[in-house]
């Protein structure tokens, strides 16, 4: 399908890279810096309870997080939410309307984790920060009015990424049980690996090809590393026993084919999965660019009623 008039808008607002540039070595601090003006936060933010930003203890010091807890008593479930940005730009802000979204419409605190970043923390920095911070939930969540036997994660892009390499080491760590993996447009493999989507979306679809190669060399300390699940959830040889799956994908994305193989894989190991691909849309549908992409409504309210099922809190 052609891509979603509201989509086609943003990409045609998009700088394009230029082939002929000569290569330089990117500015990290400055790039991250663009990523954060391109943003503003909407002024029509769904009410919540409240929100607070406070930290937690995290493998290497304090992990900022965002804690967004709905209207009414409690104790509510428990979502973990990992920001998108290729482990190396981004942070909580770029997700403040999906995120309070979710928290009103799932009525589940919602906990958005501002893990550290590479390339000044590469891998395993972040994967170490987001199972950290699932395992913080499950022991004191009752301080943020969270249910510690209801926690599940979330994440798009390389949060999506953080969101399933969470999942794999609760299985394989002892814990916690997750009720739900939310996975949205979620790095799993390498863009070297011959999907079509990195073919056919490598240019044009506001996320490139080429921004993913830089990302790559940014987590990453060598080939090694890409040999992980816990890097590449695809590179895992068994997916059994992991926690159900919604995963989220938009089509004119490079990202595309490895979720939905991940979503193969994943109902092959026997685990409750459900994949739902948005036509015409484009990355970063579901948090940056939800409030100008009438469609991110839909996921919201999808991710939602997953939620909702999953926590047992369905006519609530």
């Amino acid at each position: 399908m052609p891509l979603h008039p509201e989509a086609q808008r943003i990409v045609d607002r998009t700088p394009a890279e230029d082939p002929n540039r000569p290569a330089e070595p990117l500015d990290v601090p400055a790039i991250r810096e663009q990523f954060r003006a391109m943003w503003t936060v909407p002024d029509d933010l769904r009410p919540v309870g409240s929100v607070a930003d406070t930290a937690i203890p995290g493998p290497a010091g304090d992990l900022p997080v965002r804690v967004y807890t709905p209207e009414g008593d409690g104790p509510f479930p428990a979502f973990v939410w990992f920001h998108g940005g290729g482990w190396t730009i981004g942070g909580l802000d770029e997700n403040e309307f999906s995120c309070r979204a979710v928290c009103a419409a799932a009525g589940a605190v919602v906990v958005s984790v501002d893990y550290r970043l590479a390339p000044e923390d590469p891998f395993p920095a972040a994967a170490e920060d987001a199972y950290a911070a699932v395992q913080w939930v499950a022991a004191h969540g009752a301080g943020i009015n969270a249910d510690p036997a209801r926690i599940a994660v979330g994440g798009e892009s390389a949060g999506g990424n953080l969101a399933a390499v969470a999942a794999l080491k609760a299985r394989d760590l002892g814990g916690p049980e997750l009720a739900l993996q939310v996975l949205v447009s979620p790095v799993l493999g390498h863009p070297e690996d011959g999907r079509a989507s990195y073919r056919e979306f490598a240019e044009g679809y506001f996320l490139t090809k080429a921004s993913m190669d830089w990302f790559f060399t940014t987590y990453p300390t060598g080939p090694a590393d890409l040999d992980d699940p816990y890097l590449l959830p695809l590179r895992s040889k068994d997916l059994s026993g992991l926690a159900p799956a919604l995963i989220l994908e938009a089509e004119c994305d490079v990202l595309r084919d490895e979720g939905e193989e991940y979503a193969r894989r994943l109902k092959d190991a026997g685990v409750e999965t459900e994949l739902v691909r948005y036509d015409g849309l484009i990355h970063a549908f579901f948090g940056p660019l939800a409030s100008e992409l009438s469609a991110a409504a839909q996921a919201h309210a999808r991710a939602a009623a997953a939620l909702r099922s999953a926590f047992g809190t369905d006519g609530e």
